[in-house]
């Protein structure tokens, strides 16, 4: 999740117990004018205006963006040790409707049930206990205690509450852990299954022997990129044959022909430019496409890669002369893959009739 999604999810959290603040004052002022709270209104008032501005102040953290700058960005135990102690102080000056109030301590520990840490969250219960332990013995004390049996079964409720609460947090932390190790095995068996179709399309896309992309995928580039022309831009495409392939092969074994092959696709990949697309298109042919390049640019690099690779010498090997034909073609914006393939193709036989070793183009043919 972006910062931004943790922001807005860290305040709907906040609005949820800002309500709850709202609904507790509502309650507390009920229960001023129904008698049942010993402070005077000024007490209430001030009280109330306290809640209101701690929350006001959380709102600023939280609407500044300060908060994430903290170890807990949520700021639950902190807004819980506030709830818990701003409880503590209301029970504090409630007489009979002390043990209706309860049920606020509880709504308190639910805040922080899926947020703290175990450890948190048993301090916290323990505060709560402690706390209304505290507050029934000074009253008890004081002899201001209008039925001790109810007061005393209050905390038995409390306690045994609390330590079901205790316990299902417990459950529920346990429960995280386990969900959150299985989302992160699930998240690394999807890596390595993305990792392995991204294998999977290198090896669909690639030539085995030579590394370079091979027909299937060099039409599916060409295609993208005919389709993505603009107008009066002109591509170069370009049909290359390694010439007398097949007596190296008859003469020095397939396994000489594979390294001419590796041989020229070194040599091809150095002498290209980067976005220049080379793959094999089959046996002994290659084919280039050249994007954005005129008619001069591509002679130039065909020729370019026809003296590198006459200039190769096979080490361990005793072929010598190498050399390739290239029959070259433009592509402009409405051409046809197949019918420029076709213009190449013709132009790679002229120049293997010609003599071989040479580097031949459709254009010429048409001038002619």
């Amino acid at each position: 999740m972006t910062h931004n999604a943790i922001q807005r999810l860290l305040l709907k959290r906040f609005a949820l117990a800002a309500g709850t603040y709202a609904l507790a004052l509502v309650l507390l002022w009920l229960a001023y004018f129904t008698g049942h709270y010993d402070e005077p209104l000024s007490g209430v008032a001030v009280g109330s205006a306290l809640v209101v501005i701690s929350q006001a102040a959380l709102f600023a953290v939280f609407y500044s963006g300060f908060n994430l700058r903290l170890a807990d960005p949520s700021l639950t135990e902190v807004q819980v040790l506030l709830g818990l102690a701003w409880q503590t102080w209301l029970i504090a000056n409630l007489d009979e409707a002390r043990g209706a109030f309860l049920v606020f301590y509880i709504l308190i520990l639910l805040f922080g049930l899926f947020h703290l840490s175990r450890r948190a969250f048993v301090r916290c219960a323990l505060l709560v206990f402690f706390s209304f332990s505290a507050i029934t013995l000074w009253d008890a004390y004081h002899f201001q205690l209008a039925d001790p049996a109810m007061a005393a079964l209050q905390v038995c409720v409390l306690l045994i509450v609390l330590v079901w609460l205790v316990l299902y947090a417990r459950y529920v932390q346990a429960s995280r852990h386990r969900m959150r190790q299985r989302r992160f095995a699930l998240q690394a068996h999807q890596d390595t299954l993305r990792g392995m179709m991204r294998q999977l399309e290198d090896l669909v896309a690639t030539d085995e022997l030579t590394g370079l992309f091979n027909r299937r995928h060099f039409l599916r580039l060409a295609s993208r990129e005919l389709g993505a022309m603009e107008l009066g831009v002109v591509h170069g495409l370009a049909l290359i044959d390694l010439d007398h392939f097949k007596r190296i092969n008859d003469v020095h074994g397939h396994a000489a022909g594979d390294q001419v092959l590796q041989a020229f696709a070194g040599v091809a990949t150095a002498c290209l430019r980067d976005g220049d697309v080379l793959a094999r298109y089959g046996g002994e042919e290659f084919v280039v496409l050249l994007p954005d390049c005129d008619a001069e640019r591509l002679t130039a690099c065909c020729e370019r890669l026809r003296i590198a690779f006459t200039d190769v010498e096979m080490v361990g090997l005793n072929v010598r002369n190498l050399s390739l034909s290239a029959g070259m073609t433009l592509l402009e914006l409405g051409d046809d893959l197949d019918d420029a393939l076709q213009r190449a193709d013709q132009a790679l036989y002229r120049a293997k009739r010609d003599g071989r070793n040479r580097c031949a183009a459709a254009w010429e043919n048409v001038d002619a």
